[in-house]
């Protein structure tokens, strides 16, 4: 066994590795980019080396540094993680140059499964079920066409040499064949440097279903369970299960022994994972068809729901087969117990494209860890989110004895996940989780795109119930600082720290002015009477009480008492509810009124046309700054900023005539934060 290992990553898969190859005393070196520096896998790795800049093409590219690090740290092996240089043949043959151990197949092998058309020729000599299509090298026009119309529609088109759904295309009759053909190729080129094509029966609602195989340098291969990978997006997955539901003992053989065919044609060595298309709509004998997809020459994303269900360190696998060891269990020894699902937990906004979002993650707390959930994560509270990386939070595993049970793990696990900071995909993952034909294993890849709108949902689902606690939050909030001003006092039972809303012949009422998520000003009226919180929210009268307990907001609404978890930092603050996390930032209500009433300010003062912008959107700007210049009459007249805030928006452009009282910019008002308050 290697005495000292190099990971070639970041991240959670660069803390996994380090878990286990320190767990079997093997010493760890890590390296980082800038972005990286205070990184979780940085503080994890016995040592660590600074690589470059924070992009990877600066860094976690750059395989020859790479190597000269290993050398100079004394590793005698290197583990590439997945992503970055793990499937990268040329990488791989310089560490065999090298003299150092590459945790992975060999570069000959990589190499057989870089290009779609030329695995899917291997896998046809070794008898592995292909899809029917063309995988030649004459990619004439005339060619393709032909073989197409050999193959029928609907057809798929994808590049030979890519993937992510880069270069695909799918094509329902020869009418599109053409312009299909076209585009395909010149994505393809863009992206991958290689304009070739192969072609494939289009598959219209498959399962997508991989094997975990692994193979030893002494010519043992056998494969580990199977996995459902069919909830995807974009090509992308999003939930992994093991083993996949519903499929026979007789079709889980076949599916294994396949596998094992597939590496055992390349020579392989070491963790590997060979994907199948199972097409649900055609049978066969055994009740389904399934064919060979692709292999993918490194760890998976998704190897702890294969952990999980086997009991076994995958990752140790690893480094035992690169040291030159036997597997360590023969096919018969393999055992599958219980069920396993893996979601993955990422940064970024599902209400809007599911744009990736970086930022500092100001609020974690996690599921607590036992032997039925697992995280495996490269992320802590107040890290940075970086736009260099995939957006990836962590990975949350569940396991029980049966699929249900572990699909109520999952639920649970996801209710109890609560991060704020950031936007983030928790609400999405828990819609998947619990809708019905999820739970009844009712899907095939394109489940997201048929159930979209359901999964997504609203933001706005129990917007009001999370307004009303909101609210509540806010008074308590204010109740508790009085409190402890006037104990500091020189007058501790001063009615000053009442904080009751006390006025004379009239009902106690408080104003409560809040921006939610959406950046709607939300502005509430609240009565206090007999040590109750009264509020009217669309004709549901509301009876609210509560106490701040550390992090905790202990909220009652209407006899129903709950506790909530809250994050704060600054005037921003976010509460935890089952249905997922509401953000708000309070705004002092002075300030909303003082900008309500300096609204007519940004409006024209009189029929003129605009001059020039002395702003641009997006540019903070102060209470009496010059925005804008209008003429009317020969003259020219500055708009000005009523107050501090950003420029959002211009309305008309140099040139354009206004008409009197039209607005003519939009302003959002800046809010102190508790480091200005501070200054």
């Amino acid at each position: 066994m290697f005495s000292k290992l190099l990971i070639a990553n970041r991240g959670e898969i660069a803390c996994r590795i380090i878990k286990t190859a320190q767990s079997m005393g093997v010493r760890t070196v890590a390296l980082y980019s800038d972005a990286d520096k205070d990184a979780r896998h940085v503080a994890m790795a016995d040592e660590s080396f600074y690589l470059g800049g924070s992009a990877p093409a600066d860094s976690y590219l750059k395989g020859d540094a790479i190597i000269e690090i290993a050398r100079k740290a004394g590793a005698q092996a290197i583990h590439p993680g997945y992503g970055f240089l793990s499937e990268n043949a040329d990488f791989a043959r310089k560490c065999e140059a090298a003299g150092i151990a590459f945790v992975g197949p060999g570069s000959d092998a990589i190499d057989a499964m870089g290009s779609k058309s030329a695995a899917k020729a291997i896998m046809a000599a070794a008898k592995v079920p292909l899809v029917p299509g063309y995988h030649g090298d004459d990619q004439s026009d005339a060619l393709l066409l032909s073989e197409a119309n050999k193959i029928g529609f609907p057809l798929l088109i994808k590049a030979a040499y890519g993937g992510g759904g880069k270069g695909m295309r799918i094509v329902e009759n020869a009418a599109e064949l053409q312009g299909a053909i076209d585009s395909a190729r010149r994505e393809a080129s863009s992206s991958f440097g290689n304009d070739k094509l192969l072609m494939e029966r289009y598959l219209r609602q498959p399962r997508h279903v991989e094997v975990q195989v692994f193979a030893d340098t002494l010519g043992n291969a056998i494969y580990l369970s199977d996995r459902d990978c069919s909830i995807q997006r974009r090509h992308q997955k999003v939930v992994e299960e093991a083993p996949a539901p519903g499929l026979s003992d007789a079709l889980r053989a076949r599916m294994g022994a396949a596998a094992v065919a597939a590496a055992k044609a390349i020579d392989y060595v070491g963790a590997g994972t060979v994907e199948f298309l199972l097409d649900t709509l055609a049978t066969d004998d055994d009740g389904s068809n399934f064919y060979f997809m692709e292999m993918n020459t490194r760890l998976q994303v998704e190897h702890p729901v294969t952990e999980m269900v086997t009991g076994q360190d995958l990752v140790k696998w690893q480094l035992l087969v690169a040291s030159g060891q036997p597997l360590p269990l023969s096919q018969d020894e393999v055992r599958i117990h219980g069920h396993s699902f893996e979601v993955r937990i990422y940064a970024e906004d599902p209400q809007n494209e599911f744009l990736p979002a970086s930022g500092k993650l100001n609020f974690l707390r996690e599921p607590e860890q036992s032997k039925f959930v697992r995280i495996d994560s490269g992320i802590r509270e107040n890290d940075v989110i970086s736009n260099f990386y995939d957006p990836m939070i962590a990975k949350l595993i569940v396991w029980d004895e049966s699929r249900p049970r572990a699909l109520q793990r999952l639920v649970h696990a996801l209710e109890s996940y609560q991060i704020s900071g950031l936007k983030h995909n928790i609400e999405f993952l828990a819609n998947i989780a619990e809708h019905p034909a999820f739970a009844a294993a009712d899907f095939s890849t394109d489940f997201i795109e048929r159930y979209g709108d359901a999964l997504i949902g609203s933001a706005s689902s129990e917007a009001d119930m999370a307004l009303a606690l909101a609210a509540l939050y806010q008074l308590c909030a204010r109740k508790a600082e009085a409190q402890a001003a006037a104990v500091n006092s020189a007058d501790p039972y001063s009615p000053w720290g009442l904080a009751s809303g006390f006025r004379l012949n009239s009902a106690n009422v408080h104003h409560v002015s809040l921006l939610d998520n959406d950046h709607q000003l939300q502005q509430l009226a609240v009565t206090e009477v007999a040590g109750y919180y009264q509020l009217t929210l669309h004709d549901r009268e509301l009876l609210l009480a509560g106490e701040l307990r550390q992090d905790m907001l202990l909220a009652e609404i209407n006899g129903h008492k709950s506790k909530l978890p809250v994050s704060q930092v600054g005037d921003d603050f976010t509460l935890f509810l089952t249905s997922g996390s509401y953000h708000y930032r309070a705004i002092q209500t002075e300030i909303v009124e003082e900008q309500a009433s300096h609204e007519d300010k940004l409006k024209a003062p009189m029929n003129g046309t605009v001059v020039t912008h002395l702003v641009q959107v997006g540019d903070r700007v102060s209470a009496g700054q010059g925005l804008l210049v209008m003429e009317a009459m020969k003259m020219e007249y500055t708009i000005e900023a009523p107050f501090d805030g950003v420029v959002t928006a211009f309305y008309y452009q140099s040139g354009e005539l206004v008409g009197d009282g039209a607005k003519l910019l939009e302003i959002e008002a800046l809010v102190p934060d508790a480091e200005d308050k501070g200054n």
